[in-house]
């Protein structure tokens, strides 16, 4: 029995999303099992345990991180299971509901309303945690885009669990979305160590600057990055698959109508990017290809999951291929 749920992170279900027979094999590790509906809670939950059991931090340190939102809302978990003060660092595109949650749980909201010089706000959220930090004592800045913490909470627990669940000992592939950049550096290290030949497929979208391509307007957080994470520079990546949005909304119904998962755009963008990278490549042997499903469609249901919103997306993504 558990004391609390907030101590049930990790271990999430794997699952084949194969119906028809075939060479590939495809298994999903659903990470919106874990207590706040999102990958993020093995970040947060590993972090500050590591940070206070080394005396980085105390009761008496503020905890302050940005967030476009899933890794907001575990934090503002987790320091509050901890007795921590909180502040998190949004914009604009953060999802209402996230933010709500956030507020709920405690944690002092600032919002930044204004786009930094690629037209996101990943920028200007960094400047405004270093206006604060500057000027505030005991202050700890868990800076997801740098600290080693953060790849080493992936390595530790996903990573693992995709080493240990590949089916008969055999991986070949991962895809993962790219962010922060902390999950794809510690579970490619974790799984170039185990499986020194399986290739780790990095999982972008068209607008995010981190693999080299131009900056755009993106509507659906979560994935992609106005900058490129130093904590990339750790991590083993043998391939990129860039999709855009249309392909990850389109993804995102499929798996809700085929698989019955009602999963974020994230999860959508990966899949998305599986079906693209073996329509070209394909396979000639039993091939095992996992990927991680970073969180759940309910935090989606205005966005993604909305017909409305969808055109949208879709009328303003056509017209700026014209301009």
């Amino acid at each position: 029995m558990l004391n609390n749920i907030l101590d049930k992170v990790g271990n999430t279900p794997l699952i084949a999303l194969n119906k028809e027979k075939s060479d590939l094999n495809v298994f999903a590790k659903l990470e919106f099992y874990n207590p706040t509906g999102s990958v993020k809670d093995r970040a947060a939950f590993y972090m500050l345990n590591s940070l206070l059991n080394r005396g980085e931090i105390n009761s008496d340190t503020t905890i302050i991180e940005s967030s476009s939102g899933n890794f907001g809302v575990a934090l503002s978990a987790y320091t509050k299971l901890k007795g921590l003060r909180f502040i998190c660092v949004i914009d604009k595109n953060t999802l209402p509901v996230n933010e709500m949650l956030i507020r709920l749980q405690g944690a002092e909201v600032i919002y930044i309303t204004e786009p930094d010089e690629f037209g996101g706000y990943l920028l200007n959220r960094i400047k405004k945690i270093k206006e604060i930090i500057s000027t505030t004592e005991n202050i700890y800045w868990v800076n997801q885009y740098e600290n080693p913490l953060n790849a080493q909470a992936y390595y530790n627990s996903l990573g693992n669990e995709l080493c240990l669940e590949a089916p008969r000992q055999q991986l070949d592939y991962v895809f993962m979305g790219v962010s922060s950049g902390g999950t794809i550096t510690g579970v490619s290290r974790k799984v170039k160590e185990k499986f020194p030949n399986a290739q780790i497929i990095a999982v972008d979208v068209e607008g995010s600057v981190i693999f080299g391509a131009e900056a755009r307007k993106r509507f659906i957080p979560g994935i992609g990055s106005s900058i490129r994470p130093k904590i990339l520079n750790d991590a083993f990546i043998d391939d990129v698959v860039m999709v855009n949005e249309d392909e990850t909304m389109d993804s995102c119904m499929e798996l809700l109508e085929k698989y019955n998962l009602y999963v974020g755009g994230s999860s959508g963008s990966v899949y998305a990017a599986v079906k693209k990278y073996f329509s070209i490549s394909g396979v000639s042997r039993s091939t095992n290809v996992m990927c991680v499903f970073a969180d759940k469609g309910e935090r989606y249901i205005t966005t993604i999951y909305n017909p409305e919103w969808r055109e949208m997306v879709l009328a303003y993504n056509a017209k700026s291929l014209l301009v």
